[in-house]
């Protein structure tokens, strides 16, 4: 899509994080904005932010991995703005521990947002966009999706899926000559809240008491959020995922470091060697 001006985006997660930024950056560029989030009080802030600067903002807060949910807003959405040209499923949790230790919650708590949000989305949105000829989806996988690291099995296993899904629907959409364009953002380590992600935990998935202390919890917690506060602009992984849009380009990377790990993975495993872990875990996306 070259002209953006006075079209529609739907972005899930969208009250904070990579959602806020890439709100803020396609209202800038003239869009109208359907925007979702399952926290209602950050979504009204971010609304009334983005409302400000001159944005039309519809908001909705939706729980993305309920079905009816995201059918209801299908419709609110199409009903309100008649019709639906950009869809950014990028709501998503994280959550781990050792693969033995993973209880059934744990795995429901994260596949919810990371995988159900994706199918709904595109199952909600897909057709209308393929009847207008006209529109993009960005799925937002991560790094996480393309090589794993130990203790992140609920990520690792939803943000493969969400490459799969991706790299599906975009031939299926090939194979329709279709005019809708598809996108996979896999970013590194980027500014958001998912280090505090179980503050949106449902209660009926909730975990036990843990083992460690109240001050072993408060020092993790705090060493994670000074990782993510280090870590990479939302406003530049909007430029990108803008860039990907316009130029209509299906993988976008976010980090300089992605390249060289990824050819080391493949290397790997067409050597038929161990799989690839990147010196220094995951933070090695942060550059």
């Amino acid at each position: 899509m070259q002209d953006l001006n006075g079209k529609v985006a739907v972005i899930t997660g969208g009250a904070s994080g990579i959602g806020l930024g890439l709100a803020r950056r396609f209202a800038a560029e003239g869009m109208k904005l359907a925007l979702v989030d399952i926290e209602a009080d950050a979504l009204d802030v971010a609304a009334k932010e983005l409302k400000a600067n001159g944005a039309d903002v519809l908001t909705t807060t939706v729980d993305v991995s309920s079905a009816d949910q995201m059918d209801r807003l299908g419709k609110s959405v199409l009903d309100h703005f008649g019709g639906v040209h950009l869809v950014c499923n990028n709501a998503g949790v994280g959550s781990g521990g050792p693969m033995w230790e993973l209880r059934r919650e744990d795995w429901e708590f994260v596949m919810g947002p990371n995988l159900w949000g994706v199918i709904h989305g595109v199952r909600v949105f897909t057709k209308a966009m393929i009847e207008q000829n006209d529109g993009h989806i960005v799925n937002t996988a991560s790094m996480a999706g393309l090589m794993n690291v130990g203790g992140l099995g609920p990520y690792n296993v939803t943000k493969a899926g969400v490459v799969a899904l991706s790299e599906t629907l975009h031939h299926d959409l090939a194979e329709a000559a279709s005019g809708v364009g598809v996108s996979v953002l896999c970013p590194g380590f980027v500014r958001t809240q998912i280090w505090d992600s179980e503050r949106n935990r449902p209660d009926s998935l909730k975990a036990p008491e843990p083992k460690a202390t109240d001050e072993e919890i408060a020092l993790m917690k705090s060493v994670m959020q000074g990782m993510f506060e280090k870590a990479m602009p939302t406003e530049r992984v909007a430029d990108r995922v803008l860039d990907a849009v316009v130029n209509r380009r299906f993988y976008i990377f976010t980090h300089e470091s992605t390249n060289a790990a990824i050819e080391q993975r493949m290397g790997k495993m067409l050597r038929g060697e161990d799989p690839f872990a990147p010196q220094g875990g995951p933070e090695v996306f942060t550059k």
